[in-house]
Parts: structure tokens; sequence; C-alpha cells
């Protein structure tokens, strides 16, 4: 079998809250074991933001002050190879080596998947999906614009604070965008060019039609012009 990987980005500050708000409801991984080299992180390389069964009601403030939230570059962690970094080690290499390492990963793996999409472009993601794989879904995608992330009311200062937590992740995401919107612009030229050909060549064998047609009707004229002679000089 040939499987084809897929993944779908999404503005990181929106994630970032949407992620809160899910958490803030009860929401938890610890069933996820992070496997990386074969094996899950020790509890001092990946120490847990909350005490209990989970982090129910959690504020945004104590959200973002955890150093260990994993909710913090998510995109970037799940697209890149851990394993060249150390995994979960922090003390592998240093931190501004790891940051740029795990950022480029990131990137190669999501240019060298089948297909990626953006949530903030649903009409523009479905006709890259179709274009890519052949298919045609049987409704378009809906464009929702009001989430519960967009009805988080914040500040200038939390929606900097936010972007600083996920700086790896707003570097990827505009590297997405800009990647996303090449491909389509690029799908649709094609496109383009296609139906310009497919109409220049509809046009051709039209003329070629009327052109074998116009013979036949003009010796059709003159047999009709000869058979009238005749009957007239017999009269």
């Amino acid at each position: 079998r040939n499987f084809y990987y897929i993944t779908m980005l999404r503005d990181p500050v929106s994630r970032y809250l949407s992620e809160w708000k899910h958490v803030q409801r009860g929401a938890t991984w610890k069933t996820s074991l992070h496997m990386c080299d074969g094996r899950s992180p020790t509890p001092d390389e990946l120490p847990t933001c909350y005490e209990g069964d989970d982090w129910s009601g959690v504020s945004l403030q104590e959200f973002m002050d955890c150093t260990y939230n994993l909710a913090s570059n998510r995109q970037v962690r799940m697209l890149a190879d851990l394993s060249l970094v150390g995994c979960y080690n922090l003390t592998f290499m240093n931190e501004s080596e790891r940051n740029m390492i795990l950022l480029q990963s990131a990137k190669n793996n999501l240019k060298n998947m089948a297909f990626f999409g953006l949530t903030e472009f649903q009409r523009k993601t479905q006709y890259l999906f179709e274009r890519t794989f052949n298919l045609k879904f049987i409704s378009p995608f809906t464009q929702f614009n009001v989430t519960r992330a967009s009805n988080v009311d914040i500040g200038e200062d939390v929606r900097q604070r936010i972007e600083e937590l996920n700086f790896l992740d707003m570097q990827l995401y505009e590297y997405a965008k800009d990647l996303f919107l090449q491909r389509f612009q690029y799908s649709k030229q094609e496109e383009h060019q296609k139906n310009r050909l497919k109409r220049r060549e509809e046009r051709r064998l039209l003329r070629e039609q009327r052109a074998h047609q116009w013979p036949r009707e003009e010796a059709a004229e003159v047999a009709v012009t000869e058979d009238y002679n005749s009957q007239v000089a017999r009269w």
C-alpha cells in the first residue's frame, strides 16, 4: 500500500487559545506515550503542568505560565523529527540550536507531505485536496470564522505573549501560508492552461468537421442544379 501523509495547520494564536479552552473543559493527553527513539520521556524530561486528574478550570495566565506546557509550539514539535534533537531531553543541545533544527525539520516534513491545508482557507484547501488526489467532495467546505478561540477577548499584550510562546509555530505558519498560496496559484494557472488547450482543441476539431462538410454540401448543390437543368431541357 501507498500511504499519503497529510495535515492541517492553523493560525498559532487561535490554535493555542482553542487548546486552552479544550483543556479548561477537562481534556487531557494522559494516554499519549510521546514515543521517541523507542521510549517515552521520563517525568524529569516531561513534567506535568497540573496535579490531579486534569487541568479543569485553568486560567489563561496559568496555562501560559507553565514552561512544560506542550501547547506551546505544538505544530512544529508534532511535524519535526524529535530524534534529531534528543527527543525530550533538553540537555542534549543548547536551546537555540534545538529550536533551529526543530523548525527546519518541521518545514522539510511539511513540504514533503502529499498535501497540507490551512483551516483559515477552507475553500482553497478543498480545491488543492481535490486537485492533488483527483477526488471531488459532495459539498463545499464551510469557513467557520466564529470559533471558541475567536470568542476569547484578549488584549494586545496577551496576544504578544502567546506569539512569543509560539514563536516557532509563528515562523512555521508564515512559511506554510506562503507555500500553500504558491501551490494554489500554480494549480489555478495549470487549470486555466489546460482549459485553454482544451478549448483550442475543440475549435480545431470543429473547423476540421466543417471543412469536411463543405465539399459534400457543394457536391450536393451541383447535383441538384444539374438535375433541375435536365428537367428543364426535357420540358
